[in-house]
């Protein structure tokens, strides 16, 4: 099936019958104007307003969207629960970082098990960058005592590719965790594609 197509019939079955006309029509409109899910997503209320077919109760439906999406997959990686697989860590940390237009600098604290003890948003930046202290890093980590970390952060930009600043505080936290016996396991950039994984690049 075509992925436009498939997508239009999603959306019409999401916003549903209104005074404003049927939802075929203005699922078609909303994917004609924006050419995919996530640019419809993002567009403002007035620009969602000024398609045909789209009123208050459907432009309510769209906007509880991404928040739904969000709350299913925070609750992928709940306090207690070990983690599965890295597929579910990384559904979980684009639920929460993928949308931002800043930086957000994230841990996520695991113990011995790697059963998840708590996820902090640690420092939050512009959409050009965020200053990182592996003091802070180091003092959450302790104060659960976490036995692993697994740190995260996206690009607003959406591209996710690491820059020379992010592989350097990668080596001073992975340098600081170590003198207090906490493993860096992984450190993922979320941007608009797949996460990219430090640890599989060979950069930690």
């Amino acid at each position: 099936m075509n992925t436009e197509r498939s997508d239009t019939e999603l959306l019409a079955a999401i916003i549903g019958s209104s005074s404003n006309g049927p939802a075929e029509f203005a699922a078609h409109t909303l994917m004609q104007r924006f050419g995919s899910l996530r640019a419809l997503l993002h567009a403002d209320n007035a620009e969602l307003l000024a398609c045909d077919g789209i009123g208050q109760s459907r432009l309510g439906r769209l906007r509880a969207l991404p928040e739904l999406a969000r709350r299913y997959f925070e609750q992928s990686l709940p306090c207690g629960e070990v983690i599965r697989s890295p597929v579910d860590t990384e559904s979980f940390l684009k639920a929460r970082m993928q949308h931002l237009d800043h930086e957000l600098f994230c841990c996520l604290y695991l113990d011995n098990r790697h059963r998840v003890l708590r996820f902090d948003e640690l420092f939050r930046g512009t959409i050009d960058g965020t200053s990182v202290y592996p003091r802070e890093v180091v003092k959450e980590a302790l104060s659960v005592n976490a036995a692993a970390i697994i740190l995260a952060h996206n690009h607003p930009s959406g591209v996710a590719e690491p820059s020379q600043a992010d592989e350097r505080i990668t080596k001073r936290l992975k340098a600081a965790l170590e003198l207090v016996d906490i493993r860096l396991l992984d450190h993922l950039i979320v941007g608009n594609g797949p996460a990219t994984s430090l640890a599989s690049r060979g950069l930690l």
